[in-house]
C-alpha cells in the first residue's frame, strides 16, 4: 500500500496556489490508518518514551493512537483558549500574522521523554512552538513524527536543527 495515494490533494485550498494534503481519506481507511500509526511508531520503537504530545486537531487522532500503541500518556497541544486549566503558551508566525499554541502547565513533569506528533510539517512554525512549550516545562523531546512532509518549506530540517530526530512517512515536493 502506498500511503501517498491514500492522501487526497485539494488544489487551491485554503487559498489559490496551495495544494492542501488531506489525510482524512487515509484516516478513513482502516488498513492505511493502522499502517500509518505503525510506521509513525517504528523508527522510535525501543526508545524510552513517557508521553506523546499531539498538535490540534489531526495530531490528536494520530497522537492518541501512537500513545496507545506505546502504552504511554497523551498530552494535547491546543489553540489558545481551548484548555480549561492553567496553561503555558507559545506564539508562532503564520503567513499573515501569528497564532498561539497552549498546553496545561502540569501536563508534563520535568525530565519526561516526549514524542511530538502531527499530521503534516510545512514551515515548522507549529512544531517549533510546540517544542518550545515542551522544553519550557522540562520535557526531553526525543522524537517528532509526521505523516506528511513538505520538504520545500524546510520545517523538518528546522526541527532537526533544533536537536529533535524527525520521521515522516510521505513527502510531497513542490507543496
Amino acid at each position: 500500500m502506498n500511503l501517498a495515494e491514500m492522501i487526497r490533494t485539494i488544489p487551491d485550498y485554503p487559498k489559490p496556489g496551495i495544494m492542501f494534503r488531506d489525510i482524512t481519506t487515509l484516516l478513513g481507511d482502516a488498513r492505511a490508518f493502522r499502517r500509518a500509526v505503525d510506521e509513525l511508531v517504528q523508527p522510535f520503537a525501543g526508545r524510552k518514551i513517557d508521553k506523546v504530545a499531539g498538535v490540534e486537531a489531526r495530531g490528536f487522532i494520530l497522537g492518541g493512537a501512537v500513545a496507545h500503541q506505546l502504552s504511554v500518556g497523551f498530552v494535547p497541544l491546543r489553540k489558545k483558549g481551548k484548555l480549561p486549566f492553567t496553561t503555558i503558551a507559545a506564539e508562532y508566525a503564520l503567513e499573515y500574522g501569528v497564532d498561539t499554541i497552549e498546553m496545561h502547565a502540569d501536563a508534563i513533569t520535568a525530565g519526561e521523554r516526549v514524542m511530538l506528533i502531527d499530521d503534516l510539517i510545512a514551515t515548522g512554525g507549529t512544531a517549533l512552538a510546540s517544542l518550545e512549550l515542551l522544553r519550557r516545562v522540562g520535557a526531553e523531546v526525543v522524537a517528532a513524527a509526521f505523516i506528511v512532509d513538505l520538504p520545500d518549506l524546510g520545517g523538518a530540517e528546522r526541527l532537526r536543527a533544533a536537536g529533535v530526530p524527525v520521521s515522516t512517512l510521505v513527502a510531497f515536493e513542490g507543496h
